[in-house]
């Protein structure tokens, strides 16, 4: 994808200029440590734990829709992924996707970058809709997606149950998301 020099969507300048290329086995440590402290927050995911090696992460994934944001000392400082959310047909231009982002560069543009990379691939491959589920506490996301054309279109009361960390033991709400190009 190449460098980025700081400049994203609207507003939001990231400190240093970052790298944004497609993720490869090679960067599965990194991304699983920010993984794992996205699961920590107990407002990432629903999933305990990351998957254990990168083909179980890369499994369902679609590879080109997989990225890593890599700072100047190339340590990987975020990845964005997208799933296809049928197998049907009629859905192929329809993705869902995650950002994570470590707990160090938080703040710092580094979502907007990752998410500006994802929609400009998305854009050039045919996909037409974006989604995401979020839960409601996660602000953070919520307000990064906003940023970048995404709406809420509906929300799911009470769909699981916590089963780890501080949010063990409560019912929890989602909320769809999804930004459709123009």
């Amino acid at each position: 994808m190449g460098v980025f020099n700081g400049a994203v969507n609207a507003d939001v300048v990231a400190p240093v200029p970052l790298d944004v290329r497609e993720a490869r086995d090679s960067d599965w440590p990194a991304m699983r440590e920010i993984y794992e402290q996205g699961i920590a927050s107990g407002h990432a995911t629903f999933e305990p734990a990351p998957p254990a090696t990168w083909g179980g992460f890369i499994e369902g994934k679609i590879p080109a829709l997989v990225f890593v944001a890599v700072a100047p000392d190339s340590s990987v400082v975020g990845w964005i992924a997208a799933s296809p959310v049928s197998s049907r047909h009629v859905y192929r231009g329809v993705i869902e996707h995650s950002v994570y982002v470590s707990s160090a560069a938080r703040g710092g543009g580094v979502g907007h970058i990752l998410l500006d990379a994802l929609i400009a691939r998305c854009e050039e491959v045919g996909v037409w809709t974006i989604q995401s589920v979020i839960f409601p506490e996660n602000v953070a996301s919520l307000r990064l997606h906003a940023r970048h054309g995404f709406r809420e279109v509906g929300r799911r009361e009470r769909i699981a149950l916590m089963t780890y960390g501080p949010c063990a033991g409560v019912w929890r709400d989602t909320l769809l998301i999804e930004r459709r190009s123009s």
